[in-house]
């Protein structure tokens, strides 16, 4: 990852990592919604509101756009689609961490008996 993707990461996680703005994401991507509208779903005021759409903004997962006095927020499926994208390569790594973890951490197998301790019964 290069600096850029991971600011673009960092900007991704600290949008995601609350509820409201997930909700709000949610909504966006299922069809276009003004600010106020959004605000009216939620048990804040509408400058939190505003806040939280300007976060999701900011990251890229949601766009806005002015019709009269309205601001009408709309989700970018294809920042969400990268989103995925990102953390399918993160749990690849991850995986693959993993497996090279359980293989090192194996039982090894039996070193082979020198000849003639097969069978310690013919002693």
């Amino acid at each position: 990852m290069t600096e850029t993707d991971d600011d673009r990461a960092d900007a991704w996680f600290h949008a995601l990592a609350d509820r409201t703005r997930r909700d709000i994401l949610r909504r966006v991507l299922a069809g276009e919604h003004s600010v106020s509208a959004l605000a009216r779903s939620y048990d804040m005021s509408f400058a939190a509101v505003q806040k939280h759409v300007a976060v999701l903004e900011r990251a890229g997962l949601l766009t806005k756009r002015r019709q009269g006095r309205e601001a009408l927020a709309s989700g970018d499926v294809e920042a969400v689609r990268s989103v995925g994208a990102m953390l399918t390569d993160l749990e690849a790594l991850w995986r693959g961490r993993i497996s090279r973890m359980d293989e090192l951490f194996a039982t090894p197998q039996q070193a082979p008996q020198p000849p003639g301790t097969d069978h310690p019964e013919e002693e």
